[in-house]
């Protein structure tokens, strides 16, 4: 089988070049998985300007914003104004299979969308909380944690669905009716992840300093709006090439990160899109959960003051 071919009217190259090191796949299993999966990926990215993570043969994995000059023609982009760095960045919209096969033979593994569209800058899609184990033997914990934030969430009246992160933790998404600006999804992420800590504070934290959180499971509030958060289905590069992969409630305690992986993703889904089957229906924010959450001092903000306080405080001890 030649190391190049023709899809779509995308030239892929060097299909028989290793993925990248511990990948145990090459770059043509990168692309038939992807694919495989388009019909399922691609809704998760469309109209969302998309940042990946790409991995070229000798050099470290770099996440790439701006597309570069090279990029067809065909493929759509969109112009974000970047506050961090006062300029224009152009971000790619993979809204189709043939622009997801234009980036997977750039080598891009990992595929992260924000929670908002690009037409709907203010109005994210979902409320997401991100749950980080400390350890990455500690996926069990992260599973407790999850189960945690599911009855923080009915308490408030909402319903989510939950995928592994594809790294060492879980992703719980809660579908929105778009009614809700990012500031008041944003604050209502804060208060939900305090709802969940109060369930189990010996379990979880919301700590945003790593130093604070006493080897708890981090519940990470911070993925709100323009952030962004790798997609269902996207490949992660780690060894073995894992894949985020939805799974339903019941069986979030019988399963493993490694059990989905660009070998075994595709065929497990059976041609179904088990991540729009296992998400709710849209839902309204819930007026409490804002209401609270504009209490809760926003997490960056305070770990950034208080780690110049600390700062100080070494400098005059």
């Amino acid at each position: 089988m030649s190391a190049d071919e023709e899809r779509d009217g995308v030239r892929l190259t060097n299909l028989d070049q290793p993925l990248f090191d511990g990948a145990d796949a090459t770059k043509r299993d990168l692309v038939d998985y992807l694919d495989a999966v388009a019909g399922c990926l691609v809704p998760q990215l469309e109209g969302r300007p998309l940042s990946v993570k790409r991995v070229l043969r000798g050099q470290k994995p770099f996440m790439q914003k701006n597309t570069p000059k090279y990029t067809p023609s065909w493929v759509r982009t969109v112009a974000v104004w970047a506050a961090t760095s006062q300029r224009e960045v152009s971000y790619a919209l993979c809204d189709d299979r043939r622009t997801l096969l234009w980036f997977a033979n750039q080598r891009a593994v990992e595929y992260h969308p924000p929670l908002v569209r690009a037409e709907t800058w203010d109005r994210p899609t979902h409320l997401v909380l991100d749950i980080d184990p400390p350890g990455s033997d500690a996926f069990g914990d992260a599973v407790a944690a999850a189960h945690l934030v599911r009855r923080a969430m009915a308490d408030s009246g909402l319903r989510g669905a939950v995928k592994t992160s594809g790294a060492k933790g879980v992703h719980v998404f809660v579908p929105l009716d778009g009614a809700t600006r990012v500031e008041d999804v944003a604050a209502a992420t804060r208060a939900l992840a305090v709802r969940a800590e109060r369930l189990d504070p010996e379990l979880v934290t919301t700590a945003f300093i790593r130093e604070d959180r006493g080897g708890k499971v981090f519940l990470d509030s911070t993925r709100a709006g323009g952030a962004t958060v790798v997609a269902a289905y996207s490949p992660r590069i780690r060894p073995g090439t894992p894949v985020s992969f939805p799974v339903a409630w019941d069986d979030l305690d019988r399963v493993a990160p490694s059990d989905f992986t660009i070998r075994t993703a595709a065929a497990l889904l059976a041609g179904r899109d088990v991540w729009t089957d296992l998400m709710p229906e849209p839902q309204p924010v819930p007026a409490d959960l804002v209401e609270q959450g504009h209490t809760i001092p926003i997490a960056r903000v305070q770990a950034m003051h208080e780690g110049k306080r600390r700062a100080r405080a070494r400098r005059d001890g």
